[in-house]
């Protein structure tokens, strides 16, 4: 059914742009070709977004003219999603932690003052259900994607939509922009995640894959948990280097 009214104006706007400068192929620097716009429906508010996509111009990479999205990107939405992940987070934490019904997530969010329907909800859930059963129910297909590529280069994000609910950590590859796998954690200790990214390692078949990077993210409201940092809300939240030694990890066979 088509929407009977239009979609609200955005309240706010941000830019995202790639941190990397140069293509992880040839080395070679990378060129913005052009800019889309993209609007998302957060807990905060509604962001148009900005977005600045890359490609290589070295006629002999393999990623020649390859489009590559801001590594950013990913902790908004899903692709060609509409609501924020940190409205995923929020819904799968009622639903499995609270066992709130439908409607009554439905009636929550319109109190908080997001304008969405009760038929969303039950999709979002969907989506919600489908990325914590990922590594299991999509592993061959994501194992085969990855292995295209000579490397991949992981973000983790922690998304905790309020004060007292349990984290949702996701791991994504920048290069290919599949989430790899996501996990609600109640605690955030290092412990947890060592064994989130040696579940990831392991799903992936690093032994016989990819070279692996780790570009991790950091928000505002913080608070500091294995030099990450987990937020409430990212989408403002800008990927940072890490000290030279983390930032170069490898996971290695």
């Amino acid at each position: 059914m088509a929407r009977r009214t239009p979609k609200p104006e955005a309240q706010f706007t941000a830019t995202l742009r790639p941190l990397q400068r140069t293509c992880s192929q040839c080395g070679n620097p990378l060129w913005i070709a052009y800019n889309c716009r993209r609007k998302v429906v957060t807990l905060e508010g509604i962001f148009q977004l900005r977005v600045a996509i890359s490609q290589c111009h070295t006629l002999t990479c393999p990623r020649y003219h390859v489009r590559s999205h801001p590594e950013e990107e990913g902790c908004w939405a899903l692709p060609h999603g509409e609501f924020g992940l940190d409205v995923i987070a929020l819904i799968g934490a009622w639903r499995f932690r609270e066992h709130r019904s439908v409607p009554e997530m439905h009636q929550r969010l319109q109190a908080r003052g997001l304008v969405i329907s009760e038929r969303a909800v039950t999709h979002l859930l969907h989506r919600y259900e489908e990325l914590v059963s990922l590594h299991i129910t999509d592993r061959k297909r994501i194992a085969a994607r990855l292995q295209e590529q000579s490397q991949v280069i992981l973000a983790l994000d922690g998304l905790q939509p309020d004060v007292g609910h349990e984290v949702l950590w996701v791991v994504r590859d920048c290069l290919s922009e599949e989430i790899l796998l996501a996990r609600p954690l109640l605690s955030s200790t290092q412990g947890d995640i060592t064994a989130l990214l040696k579940a990831r390692q392991a799903a992936s078949g690093a032994s016989q894959g990819p070279r692996q990077r780790h570009h991790l993210r950091r928000g505002r409201n913080d608070q500091k948990c294995l030099g990450l940092r987990v937020s409430r809300r990212s989408p403002s939240a800008l990927p940072v280097s890490l000290p030279q030694r983390r930032h170069q990890a490898v996971l290695r066979s």
